[in-house]
Parts: structure tokens; C-alpha cells; sequence
């Protein structure tokens, strides 16, 4: 007997053919949801969007929509085509990627940029540009330096420097860490200038899954990477990229590996494969993984010391895009769930705007590792003799050992839903200095023709 289709809502997608603006359907079948979508000249595509429990509609959060600041763009053919943030985009911006480099150290099977080894990089004067455009757009917000890799620059420093100075005051290194693990002068000297966190490709806890991932054995380079950032008590979170049959399975030893490190490490940020960019073939709904199945799956393999009940919806940006779980680390080494409906965070029902600048202010907050001398020498260390009866000593605690464990899923030409773009905060400064939705900056049809990402300055 099949399961019945059930029509949960209409939305607006794109064909991954040729890109045209088409409607769709979420469509439920079983504790399943599919987005449904039909080109006149390519036809139909059925996509797994939601698999397992939580359920697809239980996760929904209800708030109002705010229109960003400054939009720089008018509407003329309609979302996904008008970014720059144009009246009809729905949400702040909470986090900016600025793309210093198109250049890498590694040549990865699977990446979204497409990075390689000979581009141009923008000069500081251009990136000065930048965050002097996000100033003008309402910022300051969070700056994620990204690329590429952005340690291929040897003035990286001075770009954190410049950020600080101009008021930024949370800005995060993406990178895969090579170079940190390596160079604990480089670090030290992104330290001073002012870098909060690092935001580390971390994929596995075996050289295995890197090989497969990223070509080649990297593990004690990440495990380096980590201690180098701990001696300069940069926060470090572990930003795993998750692909069935190849890392799943290790979920719940990459999420104890974070543990046992907290609180140089402060937290665990999933992130189930999306395909654009560059990826071997296009996928099917085997190579999908959904947010509940990568919560189901924490729980599992930390042989349920987390419960379903610790992870909740974003209240920032649309709730179908990512999950938050907020922890404590006791001293009987165990981890205590603070996340709850209202708390700080993403959490909380209120105005799209408010969401989003909580959610700035959060990540700002729990992401950078505490900074004490006292604290430092703690990093691998519980503190088994801390009495947390009292309010003000747990709050202590909160402060010296929280540690997060969140989930992103990032959309591609498949599974993209308008009313989700138009939902999303975490954006991308484009080379010709437009403010563009990640998801939309990063689309590329199935030929692996982008949409926005060859705009050149």
C-alpha cells in the first residue's frame, strides 16, 4: 500500500536546467517531504527536502517578516534574480562571507567555490570597500573571511586589523587550517589583529573520510590546527561537511571529539552536502541528508546523552534552514541543554529583524573562546572541583564551557525554495559589491553554470 501524497504548501523554485523561475509544491508522503517542481521544457523534479522526525510541519515557526535596511537593487524579474538586497528580500542580514581569495591549498572533490591555485585577489583597498558597504547597509554585522582559502594571504592580519578598526567587532576565519596547523607565528599574528574565531573544515575524525572528501589524509593537520588556536585561545568551531556514505558514521565521534576539547573548541556546525560548485555527478534523494536526520543521528551515536528535544528551530532565519542546540559542560563532564523556546539565541518568536540580530549577537557571544589566563589553562581540562549549585556559579560556567552544536542546510538548484531565500541572513558580498543571499550567490544549474558567482568587479 503507498503512502498518500499530501500537499503541505506552494512555493517558487527554479528549473535546474536552465534556471527559470517556476512554482512548486512540498509534498508529503509518510514522514517524508519532497519539493516538487515541474519545467515546461525540462520537466518534472522531485527532491527529498525533510526525512524523519521531527516532523516537517511541527518545526515551523511563525514570525514577521522585515525588510532589510537598505536595498541596494529594485524588483524587476523577481526573486532569485534581483540581489543586491532588493525590497522583496524578508530578513537582515545577520553574517557576511567576504571572499578574499579564490585561491587554495588543496584541490577538494567536493567545493562550493570552485577554488583553484591562480586567481587575482582583491586588493585591501577593495576589501576596505566592503566593509565600508556593509556599514553603509545597516552593519556592522558578523564577517566570515572566506574564499578560497583565505590563509593563502600573508596580509590576512591586516584584513582582520582593518575590520576591527572599523567597528566589526566578530569576524571569523573560514579555512581548512592547513596553514594554521603549520604556522603558529600566523596565528598568533591573527590573534593580535583581532580574529575571533575559526571556523574549521572538519569532516571526520579518520583520515579516510579526508581522503575521500578532500583527497588527501589531514587529520593530525586539523588536530594541529586546533592545539595552535587553543594556545592562542582563538574559539575554534568544527564545521563538518556530512555526505552519505562517507562520513555519517562518524557524527557522533566527531561531536565527542569536540567534547572532550571544550573549551578551545566551542562548538560542532553541521552542514549536509549541498551541490553546487564542485561535486562529482548530480545527486539523487540517496545522497540527501536532511536536518532531522542529522539531529536523529547525534542523538544515536552519542548513545543518547543528547535528547531530540535539545535542538530547536532558528528563529533568525527560516526555520527550515538550520537547527541549535546550546550546552553547558558540567563538571561531572556531562552536558547540560540550556536551549529552550525564548532563550537567548534564534529562539525566541519576535519580528524577523530582532531574530536576526540576536542571532548575530549570540554567535558573537559563544563562538569566541574565553579569554582568561585561568581559563586558558583549562582548555583540556575539566574542572571537576567547581560547585554549580548556585545560580552565579553556573552562569559562570555558561560563560567559561558552553558549547553549541548546530546544523545548516544550505539549498542548491534542486531543493531551492524562494520563501526560503528570501528568508535567509547569512549573505555574500559580490565582486561587483552587491549584498547577495548565500544560497542564491552559490547556485549553479546543472552544468555547473552559476548564477551570481562570475560577476566580476
Amino acid at each position: 500500500m503507498q503512502n498518500k501524497e499530501n500537499i503541505l504548501g506552494l512555493t517558487e523554485s527554479v528549473c535546474p536546467v536552465c534556471l527559470k523561475r517556476i512554482t512548486a509544491q512540498r509534498i508529503q508522503v509518510g514522514n517524508q517531504v519532497y519539493l516538487d517542481k515541474t519545467c515546461p521544457n525540462h520537466g518534472q523534479f522531485r527532491t527529498i527536502i525533510w526525512r524523519g522526525e521531527p516532523s516537517y510541519e511541527s518545526w515551523a515557526v511563525a514570525k514577521l517578516p522585515s525588510k532589510a535596511p537598505v536595498c541596494a537593487t529594485n524588483v524587476k524579474q523577481g526573486c532569485p534574480f534581483d540581489c543586491g538586497l532588493c525590497p522583496e528580500h524578508r530578513q537582515h542580514t545577520c553574517c557576511v562571507l567576504l571572499e578574499i581569495t579564490q585561491r587554495c591549498n588543496l584541490n577538494c572533490p567536493v567545493c562550493f567555490a570552485e577554488a583553484s591555485t591562480e586567481e587575482r585577489d582583491p586588493n585591501i583597498g577593495i576589501i576596505e570597500n566592503w566593509y565600508r558597504l556593509l556599514l553603509q547597509s545597516g552593519g556592522p554585522y558578523n564577517i566570515q573571511l572566506s574564499g578560497g582559502e583565505p590563509t593563502m594571504r600573508d596580509d590576512l592580519p591586516e584584513i582582520v586589523a582593518l575590520g576591527r578598526e572599523l567597528g566589526f567587532s566578530f569576524i571569523q576565519l573560514n579555512t581548512n587550517g592547513l596553514r594554521l596547523a603549520k604556522d603558529p607565528d600566523y596565528v598568533r599574528r591573527l590573534k593580535e589583529a583581532g580574529l575571533s574565531c575559526v571556523f574549521l573544515q572538519f569532516d571526520g575524525t579518520n583520515d579516510s573520510i579526508y581522503e575521500k572528501l578532500r583527497g588527501t589524509a589531514l587529520f593530525a593537520e586539523k588536530q594541529a590546527a586546533i592545539a595552535n588556536c587553543a594556545k592562542e585561545q582563538l574559539g575554534v568551531v568544527l564545521v563538518p561537511t556530512l555526505v552519505p556514505g562517507v562520513n555519517i558514521q562518524n557524527i557522533g565521534s566527531i561531536t565527542q571529539f569536540a567534547i572532550d576539547r571544550i573549551p578551545a573548541v566551542r562548538g560542532v556546525h553541521f552542514q549536509p552536502i549541498s551541490y553546487f560548485g564542485r561535486y562529482p555527478q548530480a545527486p539523487s534523494n540517496e545522497d540527501r541528508f536532511t536536518i532531522p536526520e542529522v539531529i536523529n543521528e547525534i542523538v544515536k551515536q552519542t548513545g543518547g546523552k543528547l535528547k531530540i528535544t535539545d535542538f530547536k528551530a532558528p528563529m533568525g532565519e527560516n526555520a527550515y534552514c538550520s537547527f541549535h542546540g546550546s550546552f553547558v559542560l558540567m563538571d561531572n563532564g556531562k552536558l547540560k541543554a540550556w536551549t529552550k523556546a525564548g532563550a537567548e539565541g534564534c529562539c525566541q518568536p519576535q519580528v524577523a529583524a530582532v531574530g536576526a540580530k540576536k542571532a548575530q549577537t549570540f554567535v558573537a557571544k559563544r563562538w569566541a573562546a574565553p579569554q582568561s589566563e585561568e581559563k586558558q589553562r583549562g582548555v583540556y581540562r575539566i574542572d571537576s572541583n567547581m560547585n554549580v549549585d548556585s545560580l552565579d556559579a553556573f552562569l559562570e560556567r555558561v560563560e567559561n564551557y558552553s558549547f553549541c552544536i548546530s546544523g545548516m542546510a544550505f539549498q542548491d538548484v534542486w531543493n531551492l525554495d524562494l520563501e526560503r531565500l528570501r528568508e535567509c541572513f547569512i549573505h555574500v558580498v559580490s565582486p561587483d559589491s552587491r549584498i547577495i543571499p548565500f544560497c542564491a550567490y552559490n547556485l549553479t544549474d546543472k552544468q555547473g553554470k552559476p548564477l551570481y558567482r562570475t560577476l566580476k568587479g
